[in-house]
């Protein structure tokens, strides 16, 4: 989860996302989330299955966002639920004990509740504001960043807001994954991109 692409497709603006998806692995993105708010079911099934046979070659996980029926009907490797989706408790139930289970968290007290649960990462969410997120509450910024890291026992994810000029200072304060959006599937190369935003995380793990 070092280097999280989360995908949207008006993000790619006009590009293939399956093509903007392989370039963004080959070029060093480590876990893969499809986040699909228009589909239908089936449409949503079919796509997932083919993006996890386009992971598959590369050993990258494929993280289904929201919907615990697609993520069960491709055979997923995980599923990432945000505060008004499934209860945790449910979706243990549900999904085998091997698969990843990530969660947002918007407030102090999302984050006190995950402390009762087994999840894979909690995502702190958002960072910093951003048009991709804006059905959620105030950005964390750094220091919420640096709170969370003092009073959670999970691996953190960060999204909202990450670019070039402040993942370092994400993994700094705790972050152990950055999640992106637009850094990457807007970016003229997404190859480029995430080879560019995965050293940087290279570079901070060593200071």
């Amino acid at each position: 989860m070092q280097l999280y692409l989360v995908t949207d497709e008006n993000a790619c603006l006009g590009r293939d996302i399956f093509r903007v998806v392989e370039e963004a692995v080959k070029g060093g993105v480590t876990m893969v989330q499809l986040r699909e708010k228009s589909l239908g079911t089936r449409a949503f099934i079919d796509r997932a299955k083919k993006m996890k046979e386009l992971l598959l070659p590369y050993n990258v996980p494929l993280i289904i966002n929201d919907r615990v029926d697609v993520a069960l009907a491709c055979d997923a490797d995980g599923v990432h639920v945000g505060q008004s989706d499934m209860p945790y408790k449910i979706l243990r139930d549900l999904l085998p004990p091997d698969k990843i289970i990530g969660l947002s968290a918007e407030t102090k007290n999302n984050v006190t509740e995950a402390e009762n649960f087994t999840l894979t990462y909690l995502a702190v969410s958002p960072l910093f504001s951003t048009p991709s997120k804006t059905d959620t509450l105030t950005p964390w910024g750094m220091d919420g960043l640096r709170w969370v890291n003092a009073h959670s026992k999970h691996p953190l994810v960060v999204i909202g807001g990450l670019n070039d000029t402040n993942v370092a200072e994400a993994i700094t304060n705790g972050a152990e994954g950055i999640a992106v959006i637009s850094a990457i599937c807007s970016s003229a190369s997404p190859f480029e991109a995430a080879k560019y935003l995965k050293s940087l995380i290279h570079k901070t793990e060593k200071i």
